[in-house]
């Protein structure tokens, strides 16, 4: 993976957060992953106390939507924590996607007051227009690059997009990436840790077609 956008890890953090979809380069309103059903909205709800030590919320995604993360992990626990919470923030979003719910407050949880906002417009790219995702999205090559304070931490990684759609729930249309279209999605994210030990994301940056360059 190359070592793009680490230089974030000064933490001069900007206020545009850019949350694109799964099939999305920089708008993140283009196709998404699977959901042809819908979570009950009680999914987001908080659940029993996590392996990681802090009580997180569940998240729930339909059968329809699946999300794989290849080789996420790291022999470093404080790495393993970034990539734990990483995980959770990025499915919170597709949770909030597919559950229609651009306020979910698992969503909150993940991500801080600055980044709130823009995630949600994220959210509501999709469900403004009627849309869910479908299908399959695959998340690979995590690196997490954490700052000398240990508070602050970029993850990045990358996303395929080639077997991700988006559903429109009226119409029951299913539209996946154009053609010509660039499947891969490189994305930086800027993270800080919370009093309670929770990694949130703060900003967000994707660029289409740069994985493994």
């Amino acid at each position: 993976m190359p070592h793009r956008a680490l230089a974030a890890l000064a933490f001069v953090v900007s206020t545009g957060v850019v949350l694109t979809g799964c099939g999305g380069g920089d708008s993140g309103a283009d196709a998404g992953p699977d959901a042809a059903g819908q979570p009950d909205a009680a999914s987001a709800a908080p659940a029993a106390p996590s392996p990681f030590g802090v009580e997180r919320p569940e998240i729930t995604l339909p059968g329809s939507f699946r999300i794989a993360f290849r080789d996420w992990t790291s022999d470093d626990p404080a790495e393993q924590a970034v990539l734990n919470d990483g995980k959770e923030e990025l499915r919170s979003g597709y949770e909030a996607i597919t559950s229609g719910d651009p306020d979910s407050q698992t969503l909150g949880f993940y991500t801080t007051d600055q980044g709130v906002p823009q995630a949600q417009d994220w959210v509501r790219s999709y469900t403004d227009k009627n849309l869910t995702v479908v299908g399959h999205l695959a998340v690979y090559d995590p690196e997490v690059r954490l700052a000398a304070d240990g508070g602050n931490a970029v993850l990045t990684y990358c996303t395929d997009v080639s077997k991700a759609s988006s559903k429109n729930l009226g119409t029951g249309e299913v539209q996946g990436n154009p053609p010509g279209m660039h499947p891969e999605v490189f994305y930086s994210v800027a993270m800080t840790k919370n009093e309670q030990g929770v990694w949130q994301t703060v900003t967000v940056h994707s660029e289409r077609g740069a994985c493994g360059s």
